[in-house]
């Protein structure tokens, strides 16, 4: 699906704010409500819209340990591979899971409550993990920018151009 001028103002307005109607948003985007609701449920259809959440302080709930967790797994065998990532999926604490390149195999973004809590994460849960040979751990100390919206000023235009 390309995406044109409006899908990029809807998924912007959606981004900044997930709770508007579809009222506000299509003013904000310059349509009428029903063309407006018409291409949000196409976005979704598409897998453009995956979801919609709520974004929560970890500190004010408790999370206040954020780690980011380098994985080395066997390479000897795709089902240990298969296995690790089936079993990422299972452990709320991991946020996110990425297969990356470097020393690491996995990087893993982990949310707990403190070190203990992590520590309890570490030899309970990722330690155990299938085919896990090597974990390196680093501990954020300030997160000088939370994840945001995606930049959508880039993305290629509809006839394969990009918007800057």
């Amino acid at each position: 699906m390309e995406l044109d001028a409006i899908d990029r103002r809807i998924l912007a307005a959606l981004q900044r704010d997930g709770r508007l109607t579809n009222v506000q948003l299509a003013e904000e985007v310059g349509l009428s409500p029903s063309p407006c609701l018409r291409r949000v449920r196409m976005l979704e259809v598409a897998g453009i819209i995956s979801g919609y959440s709520a974004a929560l302080d970890r500190q004010r709930i408790g999370l206040g340990l954020t780690v980011f967790v380098g994985v080395k797994v066997e390479r000897h065998r795709d089902e240990t591979a298969a296995a690790f990532r089936e079993a990422v999926q299972s452990v709320p604490e991991i946020l996110s899971c990425h297969l990356v390149s470097g020393e690491a195999d996995f990087l893993l973004q982990v949310v707990v409550p403190d070190l203990a809590g992590y520590e309890r994460l570490l030899l309970g849960t990722l330690l155990k993990m299938p085919g896990v040979i090597d974990i390196r751990s680093n501990f954020a100390i300030q997160t000088v920018k939370p994840p945001g919206p995606l930049p959508l000023n880039h993305l290629p235009g509809p006839r394969g151009g990009h918007k800057a």
